[in-house]
């Protein structure tokens, strides 16, 4: 069974400022990510336990912590490495042509992508879906509610009260605003580069 781990962020907690203030960082990364990590590790335990004793009667809760709880893990590595203080910029290369390829220019996807972002209950998903061939916005509540099958994701706004709260208040769209400030498209673009040559 494997034993998760919180990895550390890749700047240190006020390279993003002002921005995402230090004390979200910390909060975000020490506390709430450390929670899924947790809540996955603890899933696995029991998963395994019940799996021993032969008894799957609360089986059922583990398989949704770990849906619910890994989900979170996952994606929080990915919102992570999708900002760095150097960020800010627009994509390049073959992400930046498939995105006008699939959504006609940058400013429709981002246009798309913050419409995303504001309606969500959790995250809003840049994806490479390899079943229909081609990059998609998607809405995902909690962590783990409205995921698509089969799809990649590629970017990722973390968009729960916990990111944004302390530093906008309810100004959401504030927030969203300013990870374009910090967006750093080398890792989404090493994402989609993978998962194109996996499934194309």
């Amino acid at each position: 069974m494997s034993d998760y781990e919180l990895p550390p962020l890749p700047y240190d907690y006020d390279a993003l400022e002002p921005h995402i203030s230090e004390q979200v960082l910390r909060w975000h990364h020490d506390t709430h990510h450390q929670g899924y990590v947790n809540g996955w590790n603890s899933a696995e335990e029991t998963l395994a336990e019940n799996r021993e004793e032969g008894d799957f009667s609360d089986s059922p809760s583990a398989i949704r912590n770990v849906t619910h709880n890994g989900s979170g893990h996952i994606l929080h590595d990915l919102f992570w490495q999708s900002m760095s203080p150097d960020g800010g910029d627009e994509p390049q290369g073959d992400l930046a042509d498939r995105i006008e390829e699939d959504f006609d220019s940058y400013e429709a996807w981002k246009g798309e992508f913050e419409s995303v972002a504001s309606a969500a209950g959790g995250w809003a998903l840049l994806v490479y879906d390899s079943f229909s061939n081609q990059l998609r916005n998607v809405v995902v509540d909690k962590h783990d509610q409205g995921a698509l099958w089969g799809s990649h994701p590629i970017l990722a706004l973390d968009v729960w009260e916990h990111s944004y709260y302390h530093d906008y208040g309810p100004a959401r769209g504030d927030f969203i605003d300013n990870f374009f400030e910090v967006v750093d498209w080398e890792e989404p673009s090493a994402r989609y580069e993978q998962a194109v040559e996996q499934f194309e």
